[in-house]
């Protein structure tokens, strides 16, 4: 396998793998890394869909793309993904997926067309004050300090962030910024979060950081992203025969591992109930989704909260079971043994009649019946102890949605903590506390919280114990490589498989390791899109250097007299050159 860039092998078809008419295909988990996977095998590795099979725990695919309407609740959403141009690998798997909305057209070419006709930004970045604006005004508020701790993050290698949280990197100057505002809560960050995959994210996404107080750099499906992505999925690979094994749970993967080869020998599974067993040859090719951040999930309702589940679940117990066995498969304790940091509460309301919609939209500044963009993203309470945030994405959310209804996503990064009406924490409260709490903050009368909450709402809680563990601080070797050396017939895919340069808790992320390993696996001749190397740009550099400084020239940064001379007489003697251009175009000068 390797990376390439541009657009000639973008359009190039792969030759027929040697030998890919013997081999099986066996998938664990039918989340959003599997189903790639399998349209990969089909597409580039041209192996017949009835040669593979995809194991489910649930009874329905899917993964941690969700989005249901489950009879005895309504409608849930336990929280969405945000997606932007340069997903390389994402948009090279739905070119290819036909959509379910648009006749003759790709789910890519659905959701271009929508997101040229409808762009994203917010009007509304922060509240505060019950439903006042925060007046964050796009600004970083980044001190001179802050700003070079970013920089020297950035300059940072890898090897010398292991076992690093964000604080062992940052002081509080920049912890108070309106940055850390808007990054924390966008990207779901804490301050005991790996400064690894911070840095990561700095990097992948530099070429953004003008779009980060107004979210102008992210993209949105139409629908949520079970029907806008996973059924399109779903009815491609169904239709070319693939088999989906629902209700069941794979329990182990036996890997005869030495240090010079690993070749899996049996999956152990059960479905439903009962125990079984397949045996493994080198033709028989082994994908597995190890962790989830969805895992033991549970929903309250109007009257109960969602209670927390410990249990490690299917997917983390299988992955400690293939980790015990050899060092290379990655140590899954470092993600799953800290729920209290892993762990956060987010709840699906979806209103029931016209009382609440006109405090969403003072504060959207959009009508969100239109059917278009409503608040661009997440709006963030700045002053709730729980740090709430919430989100409507363009209306109905649902297909089956009502259209006099509307559907509204929230979350608290603070779950542990009181909230300011509801004085308890976020995780102790039911749907109606949540709600009101909520409703508090978007500047509902407090006379008329109650009456809203109960009658107005329909709201779900939902803990997610997992949800965080992405992040959590790591060392290099924590994630198994998608194929670990020496491996034959065995890879690893997902955000808990170990990728160079792309950051977890993405779409893309899932589709990139779903290629590496199926590329790898069959020897596919066919490059993978590398990831966008917007960081390597100095245009990128210098104009997101001018935006983090909120306009700033680089003469009014503070620097001794000495060293800020030398600076100005090196911009002077730069004038008659590109560099000087460079730095006049990003604003520096």
């Amino acid at each position: 396998m390797y990376y390439s860039n541009g657009n000639y092998e973008a359009f190039a078809r792969a030759k027929k793998p040697e030998n890919v008419d013997i081999k099986t295909a066996y998938l664990v988990g039918a989340g959003l890394a599997s189903l790639a996977s399998a349209v990969f095998l089909i597409r580039d590795g041209q192996m017949k869909g009835n040669k593979i099979h995809i194991f489910e725990e649930l009874d329905l695919p899917g993964g941690s793309l969700d989005g249901i309407q489950q009879p005895d609740k309504g409608f849930i959403i336990r929280g969405g993904r945000e997606m932007e141009n340069h997903f390389e690998c994402l948009w090279d798997l739905f070119r290819s997926v036909p959509s379910l909305e648009i006749e003759n057209a790709s789910v890519l070419d659905e959701f271009y067309w929508l997101n040229k006709e409808d762009p994203n930004f917010s009007k509304m970045r922060a509240i505060e004050k019950q439903g006042q604006d925060a007046h964050t005004d796009g600004k970083f508020t980044l001190t001179d300090k802050a700003s070079e701790e970013i920089v020297k993050l950035f300059m940072t290698s890898e090897v010398e962030l292991n076992d690093k949280r964000i604080t062992d990197v940052f002081s509080k100057d920049f912890f108070k910024s309106n940055f850390w505002l808007y990054w924390r809560t966008m990207f779901a960050f804490e301050e005991w979060h790996s400064a690894m995959e911070m840095r990561r994210y700095i990097a992948r996404f530099i070429h953004h950081i003008g779009g980060l107080p107004d979210l102008s750099a992210l993209k949105f499906t139409k629908y949520n992203q079970y029907e806008s992505l996973v059924l399109p999925l779903v009815k491609y690979l169904e239709a070319q025969g693939v088999n989906f094994h629902y209700n069941t749970v794979v329990i182990n993967v036996v890997v005869d591992s030495n240090p010079n080869k690993k070749v899996a020998r049996k999956i152990l599974y059960t479905q439903e109930g009962k125990n079984n067993e397949i045996e493994l040859t080198e033709n028989d090719i082994v994908f597995v989704t190890n962790g989830s951040i969805t895992e033991s999930s549970t929903y309250g309702d109007q009257e109960n909260p969602a209670i927390l589940n410990p249990s490690p679940g299917g997917s983390w117990s299988l992955w400690k079971n293939i980790a015990a066995q050899d060092s290379n498969f990655g140590n899954p304790e470092k993600f799953c043994s800290n729920i209290q940091e892993t762990s956060f509460v987010s709840a699906t309301i979806t209103t029931l009649d016209s009382k609440i919609p006109p405090f969403i939209e003072r504060i959207s500044k959009r009508d969100p019946f239109s059917g278009k963009v409503v608040t661009g993203g997440i709006v963030t309470v700045k002053d709730s102890s729980w740090l709430l945030s919430f989100t409507l994405n363009r209306q109905p959310h649902f297909k089956a949605q009502p259209k006099d209804q509307l559907v509204i996503w929230i979350y608290g990064l603070f779950s542990y903590k009181k909230g300011d009406y509801v004085k308890k924490p976020m995780k102790d409260c039911n749907g109606i506390e949540i709600a009101e709490e909520w409703l508090y903050h978007i500047g509902v009368p407090e006379s008329e919280i109650h009456d809203m909450a109960v009658n107005s709402a329909n709201t779900i809680p939902c803990m997610m114990p997992y949800v965080m563990s992405y992040f959590m601080p790591r060392a290099l070797g924590d994630r198994p490589n998608v194929v670990p050396e020496g491996s034959v017939n065995l890879a690893f895919i997902g955000n808990f498989a170990e990728t160079e340069r792309d950051t977890v808790f993405t779409t893309e992320y899932s589709v990139r390791t779903a290629m590496e390993a199926v590329y790898q696996l069959l020897n596919v001749d066919r490059g993978v899109p590398e990831v966008f190397a917007s960081c390597f740009d100095t245009r990128v550099l210098l104009s997101s250097s001018a935006r983090l400084m909120d306009g700033k020239k680089i003469f009014d940064m503070k620097m001794p007299f000495f060293l800020k001379h030398l600076e100005k007489k090196g911009v002077e003697k730069s004038k008659g050159t590109i560099i000087y251009d460079m730095l006049k175009e990003s604003g520096l000068i």
